[in-house]
């Protein structure tokens, strides 16, 4: 086990933002809304994870324990519908609970990786240089706030506005901006970091 210090980034979720329901109505609590969400394209998973029966079609009790989970992890869509975004903030929670047996002091935090033919590079690497302003000289001036670069044109770096607002990156692991800062805190120049996992859609 190399003695350096060690960050393991790649699982991905993404919080899509949706008006909350109306909370208070004359003073009282208002009763929960009818959960009428249809099946989602994560509905298996879901129910596995989630100790439903396993058939892939929502049922009511399915829409209310996925709404349920929604709303413990404060995800901005609350309906109980089992979308992408529902299925990634699960395999977040998962990877909270079973962490490798280092000494964890940054947990899993969503991330987008590069998208299809212009993967992020696997295996391990060493943290080359950074730089805390940075913006791209390949594309288009794009800011890459606390930019740490690991493998040539590769870097983790911070992403204004919706880590999926597209396929994927051009290769950097993009993170939330807070997430981003405090990975800059952890690392060095010469600390390895390792670099798994295949983003859905892409050859690897």
């Amino acid at each position: 086990m190399p003695s350096t210090r060690l960050a393991a980034l790649l699982l991905a979720t993404v919080t899509a933002l949706l008006p909350s329901h109306p909370a208070l109505a004359h003073g009282a609590p208002a009763e929960a809304a009818p959960c009428t969400a249809g099946t989602g394209p994560y509905q298996r998973q879901l129910e596995a994870a989630l100790k439903l029966t396993v058939d892939g079609r929502q049922s009511p009790a399915d829409c209310v324990a996925i709404r349920t989970f929604q709303t413990r992890h404060t995800m901005g869509r609350r309906t109980g519908y089992a979308d992408l975004a529902t299925y990634r903030t699960l395999l977040v929670a998962q990877a909270r609970t079973q962490p490798n047996a280092a000494t964890v002091v940054l947990g899993p935090v969503p991330v987008r990786t590069g998208r299809d033919m212009q993967e992020t590079r696997s295996g391990w690497h060493r943290i080359s240089w950074c730089n805390r302003n940075h913006h791209s000289t390949l594309y288009h001036n794009a800011p890459m706030p606390y930019a740490q670069f690991f493998d040539r044109g590769q870097a983790l770096h911070g992403h204004y506005g919706d880590l999926y607002d597209g396929a994927g990156s051009a290769g950097c692991v993009n993170l939330r901006l807070k997430d981003a800062k405090a990975l800059w805190r952890l690392l060095t120049i010469g600390d390895q970091i390792y670099v798994w996992g295949t983003k859905p859609g892409t050859t690897g």
